[in-house]
């Protein structure tokens, strides 16, 4: 076989790709070798989402792992923390064909190994692209079988007990699952609920007709807000295209921050175990590592990505890991993210404060965040040492880009993407006045603007 270059789809945490241009069935074959072969285990765990690539870069995966003398378990069709589950229940490396938030016409692959133990470009991603790009092997001794398993039900379980059931109040709940594979799995387990569901497009469509499965944006919760409002619900919840992350909104329809979801969460999770662990990734709010000191917790702050999150918790033994991007992790949940997880533990909390949603959260309210704001740039790391200089007289770290904080009025973070030319600046202060003038002052330095058009811009 021919060498090919697959650089541009393996990214820092997965693979992922316009299909055909970058990721064809030919792509797929070469990397179900290739993580069969790595991976070294008699079989491995395989789903995928719905979009309309998927069966076709399945099959092809299918063709590849068994040439390497390797068992595939096919799981079908399946959000990416149910192929986590599978990965921790069957103690097997798995894969889940899945491009989560991405244009439909993207798709790609994520990979963990038995017991949902991460793979990142650290940790046997660029391994796996060598071996796909080479795609050359000694003789299997054997082809490997495929069989079929629907792990649904025990899935369905497995997340409502991470909850009390029957102490659960009666709740009104409306989900939007973007036409994604929260509509295979957030209704089997909202059906177990005392809940009044309003589903808002459940059926699998990968085309995802009626807006983009990409609820960090808040144009995409729009029609989850609306009907929050109409059907008087208590909570709504937005999932992505493979459902691993949620995103709430109150009964007021206003959006709840990954970093509210962390606290909230924290505090429960440290009720359960007092004086435990807890990660949170850098550019989480404030207000997680007070919440999780409030309640006898120690705060651990770790990079970017579910890969460091993951394996941090590993290291210390964390009960709950969260990122202000709605991932949330969970020891006894072989510590990999589950949204749904997340917002079943949502539903409990609601139902033993008796109170909204809005009221709960007011207590981690304590300060105002920018967002994620994204720049072209030329250079990267040349933008960051010009800001560190620019801002050299706050308390400056490098465990991911460049944090710098000012006391306990504000902060901010600038990181590079690991696929585009872009920085990535978030910023949070005490007062919405203070967050303004200085998230201004920060996308000045990074846009290389004068003060005078600085005022221009502002129309000074």
């Amino acid at each position: 076989m021919s060498t090919r270059d697959l650089s541009a789809i393996f990214k820092a945490y997965d693979v992922r790709g316009i299909v055909p241009d970058q990721l064809d069935e030919d792509v797929a074959r070469r990397i179900g070798s290739a993580f069969a072969e790595w991976a070294a285990a008699p079989r491995i765990a395989l789903g995928r989402e719905c979009r309309l690539s998927s069966d076709d870069l399945a099959a092809a995966f299918t063709d590849g792992a068994p040439s390497r003398g390797v068992d595939v378990v096919d799981l079908g069709l399946t959000s990416t923390d149910l192929v986590y589950f599978a990965s921790g229940s069957l103690s097997v490396p798995a894969a889940a064909i899945t491009a989560s938030h991405n244009p439909p016409n993207y798709n790609g692959l994520k990979f963990c190994l038995a017991g949902a133990a991460p793979v990142g470009e650290d940790s046997g991603l660029q391994e796996i692209r060598a071996l796909a790009e080479r795609d050359v092997y000694g003789p299997a001794l054997s082809k490997g079988r495929q069989e079929h398993r629907d792990l649904l039900p025990e899935y369905v379980e497995h997340v409502l007990g991470f909850v009390d059931v029957n102490a659960m109040a009666p709740l009104s709940v409306v989900t939007d699952t973007a036409n994604g594979m929260g509509g295979l799995v957030v209704p089997a387990v909202m059906e177990r609920l005392p809940v009044t569901l309003v589903a808002l497009f459940p059926e699998l469509d990968g085309t995802f007709p009626n807006h983009p499965a990409d609820p960090i944006d808040p144009k995409n919760q729009e029609d989850l807000k609306r009907a929050v409002i109409e059907h008087r619900a208590d909570i709504g919840m937005a999932f992505d295209g493979d459902a691993d992350r949620v995103f709430l909104v109150d009964e007021a329809a206003d959006g709840v921050s990954g970093s509210l979801v962390t606290a909230m969460t924290s505090e429960v999770m440290l009720r359960r175990e007092p004086g435990a662990a807890v990660v949170h990734n850098l550019i989480c709010s404030w207000v997680v590592p007070e919440v999780i000191l409030e309640h006898g917790g120690r705060p651990i702050r770790t990079r970017v990505g579910h890969s460091f999150i993951k394996a941090v918790m590993k290291e210390t033994g964390a009960i709950f890991g969260g990122e202000h991007s709605g991932h949330y992790y969970f020891r006894e949940n072989y510590r990999a993210d589950s949204g749904l997880i997340a917002g079943v533990i949502a539903l409990a909390e609601l139902s033993r404060a008796g109170t909204k949603l809005s009221q709960l959260l007011r207590p981690y309210r304590r300060y105002f965040d920018s967002g994620e704001i994204n720049t072209r740039v030329e250079d990267a790391s040349a933008k960051i040492e010009e800001i560190a200089e620019r801002f050299a007289d706050g308390r400056q770290d490098r465990l991911d880009g460049l944090t710098v904080e000012y006391d306990h009025d504000w902060w901010f973070n600038v990181r590079p993407s690991n696929t585009e030319p872009l920085l990535r600046l978030n910023a949070e202060a005490r007062t919405a006045e203070l967050l303004e003038e200085k998230t201004a002052e920060v996308l000045a330095v990074i846009r290389g603007e004068s003060q005078a058009e600085r005022n221009e811009t502002n129309g000074s």
